[in-house]
């Protein structure tokens, strides 16, 4: 998609749509609203494009920051800029740089809004224009690290016309030290740092993260661990010197890993629990994702865990953002890559769990829902990261998030919002009957002399309840003599296992663990046609690849036609079954599981 200048608004507009409605959503292509490019491009940089976080001005209009360059990431070059948009990013204004393309390095902005309707911009800035800084040979043969967009000093600047033009002058917040500057590869001479979470309020004070550095090496960060600034007068001092800071938590030792959770602890996102409670989610190598609790506004942590969902199992994450935010109603949106890489690869499909609070001895905490898709490329090496949310009037929100290179705009559409956070059972009316065909994958499309492919996004599911003393075996099957159709099975290692055949290509995937074939089992399997992704639902737990497979969703072939067959035939061992239209919500399927049903 392009974007086009409309000299006579100064304001950028797609060249297509921009509403967002649940199957055309916004700039781009009709079909699955969770598609990359159904997104509105923002049109903050023709290179690099990073952290496009935004907030509500005063006067109703999106404030939008952004860390940018012509380059790449880390580049000369490297800069903060903002953007304006008065109807919610179907266009935008011009942007605007905070710090100038020809300076030093200006990076990783973040923003924070003040009773005043003042506006601050947090990030790095190269001030002292240091060159090089101690690296591991590893990395760097020559001991120099030539990157040098994540040390310096934190600054800020300010803007009280709605993000229209920023402060001249740049302020510098102090920021306490800790043993890992001190021990950082400058002897704490220099201060490695970055920050890409948001800042928050509460009470009367403003907080803004920082993730402290010991050094650079493989992968860049070798050891990182969070703290949080704390201002106590910055909502309502309109002097910006005389804005007063500390740093959290008390001591010397900052937000990190749990134990066994490795050297980094970094990219801490913050949530302020209905009592006050401080909630951090942050990213590890260990494959899993971390967090903490406060009950003292930041000052101490509880002992750092890896999340878990409300079943007790670790929530996976690779390294690789992992933000939470607070909606209406006690509600809590989290962000996540749901499996347990240690790299920064493979955040394609993007997934998102909806949190609840729940009480306990200490005070509020957070129960985690299991994994819904949230975003996806055709493309499997495509990496989206870096989102910000904003909840909207209409039940709808609202997101943004980067490749790295294009900064888009995303709407999840209010009734999908609400099936998440108050799941049920899907409605008989999305059951498949006697007789009809399923959904098409892939189509085609035009007349006889310009026949195209047509990739339909649609989807089915299959719910199945198997008895006690179950043997191996087909389950479910409504394969053709050719072998064209699907077939359920209890394999050989007694895993439930799906396989998908067109004709022309063959899928199959199974459960990570054997089924306990002594008990009844509830299983529900999710055929979805958009990320082409396969995931089990066995006994009201998704299958996530438990501890010996990075996932536990598989893939189908991107061209797969259909899975049409003959009639289903059911073994006499399967206590019952339905087939669905569409590719079933997690939710919806732990929900079938609750009430029995399938």
């Amino acid at each position: 998609m392009e974007a086009t200048l409309d000299m006579n608004s100064n304001k950028t507009k797609c060249t297509a749509s921009t509403t967002f409605e649940t199957g055309k959503s916004g700039c781009g292509l009709a079909g699955d609203w969770r598609q990359l490019e159904n997104g509105i491009v923002i049109p903050v940089s023709s290179g690099y494009a990073d952290q496009p976080y935004f907030l509500r001005a005063n006067d109703g209009a999106l404030v939008l920051i952004c860390t940018t360059c012509s380059g790449t990431e880390g580049e000369p070059g490297q800069h903060v800029v903002s953007i304006r948009s008065a109807d919610n990013g179907a266009t935008w204004e011009a942007t605007v740089p905070i710090e100038p393309l020809t300076g030093v390095e200006a990076s990783y902005a973040v923003m924070l809004k003040a009773d005043s309707g003042r506006i601050y911009a947090f990030y790095n800035h190269n001030t002292d224009n240091i060159r090089q800084v101690p690296g591991d040979k590893a990395a760097y043969p020559d001991g120099w690290c030539r990157r040098v967009d994540s040390l310096g000093h934190f600054v800020f600047k300010y803007s009280d016309d709605h993000g229209k033009t920023w402060s001249t002058k740049r302020y510098d917040v102090p920021v306490r030290e800790f043993e890992i500057d001190r021990e950082n590869t400058a002897g704490g001479k220099i201060r490695y740092f970055w920050n890409v979470g948001k800042p928050f309020v509460y009470a009367t004070k403003g907080y803004v993260p920082l993730h402290k550095v010991g050094g650079f090496g493989i992968d860049f960060f070798t050891r990182s661990e969070g703290v949080l600034l704390c201002s106590d007068n910055i909502l309502t001092e309109a002097d910006p010197e005389k804005i007063r800071w500390e740093t959290l938590p008390d001591g010397d030792v900052g937000l990190r890993a749990p134990e066994g959770g490795g050297p980094i602890a970094e990219e801490q996102s913050f949530a302020v629990l209905s009592d006050g409670t401080f909630f951090c989610v942050y990213r590890t190598v260990s494959g899993y994702s971390a967090c903490s609790y406060s009950r003292d506004h930041g000052r101490t942590w509880s002992r750092p865990d890896f999340m878990r969902y409300a079943d007790g199992r670790r929530i996976k994450n690779s390294r690789s953002a992992t933000f939470i935010w607070k909606l209406s109603g006690n509600r809590y949106f989290y962000w996540m890559n749901n499996h347990s890489g240690k790299s920064y690869a493979d955040r394609n499909p993007i997934w998102f769990s909806a949190a609840k609070e729940v009480d306990s001895p200490d005070g509020k905490m957070l129960e985690f829902a299991q994994p819904e898709i949230l975003l996806y490329n055709d493309d499997i090496t495509r990496r989206s990261s870096y989102p910000d949310l904003m909840e909207m009037d209409d039940g709808s929100l609202l997101y943004t998030e980067t490749e790295k290179r294009t900064a888009r705009l995303h709407r999840i559409p209010a009734d999908v919002a609400g099936r998440v956070f108050n799941p049920a059972p899907p409605p008989e009316s999305d059951r498949i009957t006697a007789g009809e065909k399923l959904p098409i994958f892939y189509d085609r499309e035009g007349g006889w002399e310009v026949i195209s492919g047509k990739d339909t996004r649609n989807g089915f599911s299959i719910g199945l309840v198997i008895p006690a003393g179950a043997q191996p075996g087909v389950l479910l099957d409504n394969r053709t003599a050719t072998g064209r159709g699907f077939a359920v099975l209890l394999n050989g290692e007694q895993k439930l296992e799906i396989l998908l055949n067109d004709g022309r290509s063959e899928s199959r995937w199974a459960s990570t663990e054997a089924l306990d074939l002594k008990k009844e089992n509830h299983a529900v399997i999710v055929l979805d046609g958009g990320p082409k992704t396969i995931s089990m639902i066995i006994n009201g737990q998704f299958d996530d690849g438990g501890e010996t497979r990075q996932f536990g969703f598989g893939l189908f072939h991107h061209f797969f036609q259909s899975a049409n067959g003959g009639a289903v035939r059911a073994d006499l061992k399967v206590k019952q079954f339905a087939l669905y239209r569409r590719a079933l919500l997690t939710g919806e399927a732990v929900e079938l599981y609750k009430k029995g049903r399938v």
